[in-house]
């Protein structure tokens, strides 16, 4: 009997009319999604190790954000930009006393939007231009995001923004820098890094902006102190440091930000996927000196969707049960107990090269042995096709350069028999792939 997933008028009309923008789709029509799980057209329940796209913290279709969904669409969904309602200044005020020091609030749609809006904070408020990034970031593909966007460059688009730069993006299990014992002198690695900057700014340095934990990188994540010195690298230079914690914000690592572990505040933050849990809201945090800064300069963002009061409600219900259900901490205890089946199939073969991240947002590199470190597409591949197979989404960066790293993100709601379930499927995935 055929599947339904082979529908053959879905595919042809897939084929015909949607615009290719970026890897292949994979060959199932999800139908419906609750909790951790996705369903198809069979009806077989799939496990979402990779909450959406890094997005769904909540899980699928959550009760709490279904009824404010339902009654917000009813009374107030879209206004005239110039025009506020109480979900807007309510979440504005939410965020804003979240962290000392950032307290004003914008409120957009997208990452990529959230990151534009405050390279260009940054720059008016410097007068300077120069924005300097991760060699394996990702923070949008709009213009200024996209030219601090190193992960995968885009070509036959022509020249970046003019004063763009990147610095190597620490990682301890391939350390540039070393110490006697091996270990990532990521110091050295960060004041060479620097001295080249140095070499080549034309004295316009505006902002420096980073991801907590590299995502689409590998799951690199900062080692800790690396942001107390980055940021007075920043500070020497009279540099912003702009965070875009679009996947590590609200709760994902086991604390609100992440950030937070290292006791530094950025001087702009950017928030998105987890705001939102899965539906378009993303937020730009800053100081009120900046504010006022900028809007002595003129500063303009006037989107469409700004400040609109259907995202924003579902922003409110997000931050209430995140606190309500001890999400944060639920990241945590959940956390551990990923990373140490990881480990133990670590263990057990010999492809897994390294576990690596921060509550739930763990990172499994695939290699060719671990003598040499070096990645393994190509099985990468088979165990990620494999683990559909099997029954659970778990998403390879499926880009050219970057198809060996797994980013295991499960929602933060997803229960302990959910995410021992998905560990087993992902250990025979490997098994039959290898």
């Amino acid at each position: 009997m055929m599947s339904k997933n082979e529908e053959t008028p879905f595919w042809a009309a897939a084929d015909a009319h949607l615009l290719r923008y970026g890897g292949a789709f994979e060959r199932v029509i999800i139908e419906r999604a609750e909790g951790s799980s996705l369903f198809d057209a069979d009806g077989r329940r799939i496990l979402d190790f990779t909450s959406g796209q890094m997005s769904a913290l909540l899980g699928h279709s959550h009760p709490r954000i279904v009824e404010t969904v339902r009654r917000q669409i009813g009374d107030l969904d879209h206004l005239f930009s110039g025009m506020l309602s109480r979900p807007v200044v309510d979440l504005a005020q939410r965020l804003g006393s979240l962290v000392p020091g950032l307290e004003k609030v914008l409120l957009l749609s997208t990452g990529g939007e959230s990151n534009e809006a405050a390279i260009r904070l940054a720059k008016l408020v410097t007068g300077k231009h120069e924005i300097v990034a991760f060699s394996k970031s990702w923070h949008g593909m709009t213009a200024a995001a996209a030219s601090a966007t190193y992960a995968k460059r885009p070509h036959g688009l022509g020249p970046a923004a003019v004063g763009s730069f990147a610095i190597p993006a620490p990682n301890p299990y391939r350390p540039r820098f070393k110490h006697p014992d091996g270990r990532l002198d990521w110091q050295t690695e960060l004041d060479d890094a620097f001295a080249l900057i140095d070499s080549q700014t034309t004295g316009s340095l505006a902002a420096f902006i980073a991801e907590p934990i590299l995502s689409s990188g590998g799951i690199l994540d900062l080692p800790l102190g690396y942001l107390a010195a980055l940021k007075a690298k920043c500070e020497e230079r009279g540099m912003l440091l702009i965070l875009d914690e679009a996947q590590t914000g609200i709760g994902r690592t086991g604390t609100m930000f992440a950030f937070q572990r290292d006791g530094v505040v950025p001087d702009i933050l950017t928030l998105s996927k987890t705001l939102g849990a899965g539906l378009p809201l993303a937020a730009v945090l800053t100081s009120a000196e900046i504010e006022a800064s900028a809007h002595e300069r003129g500063f303009l963002f006037y989107t469409t969707h700004v400040s609109d009061p259907l995202p924003a409600a579902v922003g409110l219900t997000v931050l209430d049960v995140v606190e309500e259900e001890g999400l944060v901490h639920r990241a945590q205890v959940a956390g551990s107990r990923l990373k140490a089946r990881l480990e133990a199939l670590q263990q057990r073969f010999a492809c897994i090269g390294d576990v690596r991240g921060r509550g739930l947002m763990v990172g499994l590199e695939v290699v060719t042995d671990r003598d040499s470190r070096a990645p393994d597409e190509v099985l990468g591949k088979r165990i990620s096709q494999e683990a559909m197979r099997q029954g659970v989404q778990m998403n390879i960066v499926n880009l050219s350069g970057m198809g060996s790293v797994f980013r295991i993100a499960p929602p933060l709601t997803i229960s302990d028999d959910d995410l021992d379930a998905g560990i087993d499927l992902i250990a025979e995935a490997i098994a039959a792939a290898i």
